[in-house]
């Protein structure tokens, strides 16, 4: 079987979008997900291994790493999506935001990262870890602070396992702002988010995918973050 990609966090948005592409290609994939959407239904109809994880659980990576090696003997690629948005105004528990948001996107792709290694390198060609951070890693936002850090944690990361995995292995960041609006963003909101880009759109998940293309067809890039910003930063 060729080497499946992994997906984390795959179940919706951008995550299932790059799922859906991949699918489309012909690319074996494994998703995890938390909440078993209908997506879930729709991708195993569609042959993607689907493994429910809670990366809160004490065994969590266990159960993951274990499962992954029970279905298959080398990965092509790691894309980290697995993502929480949670913040100091929606939760007063500093202390357990803090560590959760940590926890979620730096502690997970880190354990990851070393634990499924030799699949990554048993596979016969050069392959990928890629680390979905965001945009405030680089500037850091007041409304997501612990997020923000920990997105910033994951973005490090890139750097220090590129050192670690190379040749064998690329390691890369992609760093987007905003992509695609949530269901419930009002048109005010919309409008005002929409001003802090040069480029001033909505552009959808294909700006995403098509970063993360970038990076597994390249034979060179490794250690960078890939900006998907519009501009944002010249603002």
């Amino acid at each position: 079987m060729e080497a499946p990609i992994l997906i984390t966090g795959g179940a919706q948005r951008i995550g299932l979008a790059l799922a859906r592409h991949f699918i489309a290609a012909n690319v074996p994939l494994i998703v995890t997900y938390r909440t078993r959407h209908n997506s879930v239904e729709e991708l195993a109809a569609q042959g993607v291994k689907c493994i429910q994880v809670d990366f809160n659980e004490p065994n969590a990576i266990d159960t993951l790493v274990h499962q992954v090696s029970e279905y298959t003997p080398a990965l092509r690629a790691i894309v980290h999506n697995a993502s929480s948005w949670d913040c100091e105004k929606l939760n007063p528990n500093h202390d357990a935001l803090f560590d959760d948001m940590m926890r979620i996107h730096a502690k997970v792709p880190y354990l990851l990262n070393m634990a499924l290694a030799p699949l990554l390198q048993a596979s016969q060609e050069v392959t990928d870890i890629i680390h979905i951070t965001d945009y405030v890693a680089e500037k850091g936002s007041p409304k997501h602070i612990a997020y923000a850090a920990s997105k910033a944690a994951l973005d490090n990361l890139s750097r220090s396992f590129a050192a670690k995995y190379a040749p064998d292995i690329k390691v890369n960041s992609v760093s987007p702002s905003l992509i695609i609006f949530n269901e419930h963003d009002d048109e005010a909101y919309k409008a005002k988010t929409l001003k802090k880009s040069l480029m001033g759109i909505e552009p959808g998940c294909k700006e995403v995918i098509a970063s993360i293309e970038l990076l597994l067809n390249s034979n060179y890039i490794t250690g960078r973050t890939l900006a998907v910003d519009g501009g944002r930063h010249l603002k």
